[in-house]
């Protein structure tokens, strides 16, 4: 229900953190791999990784603000494969820490850019080529900061419940040409990108007590459920947003 072998994946972001173990675990099982991030150095370092246990996997240096990069990514799993069967949009970012009201505009237009619009275009030029072999999967890769209103982290969670309804709207509009599209939330995950908050004692405390398991997430802990997402097990399985959170937003509160 889980094997992945002689799919096609392209995954966004995926030279370090969250995506990077989607990488590697939709590889083992059984994927082959399109690795991509701004760094082709980071990415070559993940296929090698790949390749060292007997999967298959290219590197693709793609900046997401970039529509024709965007497209190159698809077509280097064509060219090289011949077929696309699973979408990953992880690459995500936020440039700016405080309220709202003082946002730079830039900053705002670059985390729509890159956490929505690059997902809305990729998604769109994915999907008919999923559709004329039988169908696929989309996953995107987006937070709980979608469900929630913050005071230093606004824009970021607006992009992240725009992708919410991107992926209902995709699973409506390709599901009758069986493809699916689902998103991730995951909480807070020990990577790069949250570095400031779980290198922080007093911080990471207050997270694992507020947590009903007690810790942060690992990469691992997403990844999974990404494979679970792009295989059989998850046929009928469209349109939705699975938290991953450790428990954290059913939690009564304090």
């Amino acid at each position: 229900m889980f094997d992945l072998t002689d799919q096609v994946a392209v995954i966004t972001g995926s030279s370090r953190g969250i995506g990077r173990a989607i990488a590697q675990q939709m590889a083992r099982a059984g994927a082959r791999v399109v690795v991509s991030s701004r760094k082709i150095d980071a990415c070559t370092a993940v296929v090698d990784a790949i390749k060292a246990e007997g999967g298959d996997a290219v590197a693709v240096a793609c900046n997401v603000s970039d529509r024709a990069q965007l497209v190159h990514l698809l077509d280097v799993a064509m060219n090289t494969w011949g077929r696309l069967d699973v979408l990953v949009c992880n690459a995500a970012v936020n440039p700016y820490f405080g309220p709202m009201a003082t946002m730079p505009e830039e900053a705002y237009d670059k985390v729509m850019d890159c956490n929505v619009k690059s997902n809305y275009v990729l998604a769109n030029a994915a999907a008919p080529l999923m559709a004329k072999q039988g169908g696929g999967s989309i996953i995107i890769v987006s937070s709980i900061g979608g469900n929630q209103g913050s005071a230093t982290l606004g824009a970021y969670g607006i992009s992240k419940a725009a992708d919410f309804a991107l992926a209902r709207n995709l699973a409506v509009e390709w599901g009758p040409r069986g493809v699916r599209a689902n998103c991730i939330a995951p909480g807070l995950i020990k990577t790069d990108f949250s570095r400031a908050l779980w290198e922080n004692p007093t911080l990471l405390a207050g997270v694992e007590k507020g947590t009903p398991l007690r810790r942060i997430g690992v990469p691992d802990d997403i990844s999974g459920v990404a494979v679970f997402l792009a295989s059989r097990a998850a046929a009928y399985l469209t349109g939705q947003t699975i938290v991953v959170d450790g428990g954290i937003t059913v939690k009564e509160p304090a």
